[in-house]
């Protein structure tokens, strides 16, 4: 019987050791592993079955630069909304495509959410969408002038 792997289950030393191997190479085959941590095969097949099964943990899509797809301007718009009308708000934002990601948050705002864009005037058109979704009542937007410190997790790992 396998453990699932929950947003509150602990990773074991054999499990970040395999998560550190892919955040260097994340198309390593199993085989590799196996012999580059100097782990069975069937140790590695198990360990990865169990840390991406279904209640497991989320494999992160592949890092596109915005760039690549022709909007190369990040930025960070927050959001303040209604609560009674948030299910349908979070309906309305994941039709936005250019919103990457959106966390509700604590604090003076509800919503945290990342966009790319084509530039400025883009930004203000996806702004303007952001306001029309169902619930919302204030934004504020943050252009993104450089990425300091990546989306990173694999230091925890160690």
């Amino acid at each position: 019987m396998t453990t699932k792997v929950t947003q509150g289950t602990l990773l074991d030393a054999t499990d970040k050791q395999i998560l550190r191997a892919l955040d260097d190479d994340p198309r390593a085959t199993i085989a590799f592993l196996a012999q580059s941590l100097g782990l069975a095969r069937g140790t590695v097949h198990a360990r990865l079955r169990k840390l991406y099964g279904p209640d497991g943990l989320a494999a992160e899509t592949i890092k596109v630069p915005p760039g690549a797809v022709g909007r190369p301007l990040r930025a960070i718009i927050t959001a303040q909304v209604e609560q009674a009308q948030f299910e349908e708000l979070v309906k309305d934002v994941s039709e936005i495509e250019e919103v990457v990601e959106c966390l509700g948050v604590s604090g003076n705002h509800d919503l945290h959410i990342e966009v790319v864009a084509a530039d400025a005037e883009d930004i203000y058109r996806v702004t303007q969408r952001l306001m029309m979704c169902r619930g919302v009542t204030r934004t504020s937007t943050m252009i993104v002038l450089r990425e300091v410190i990546p989306r990173r997790m694999s230091q925890l790992l160690r």
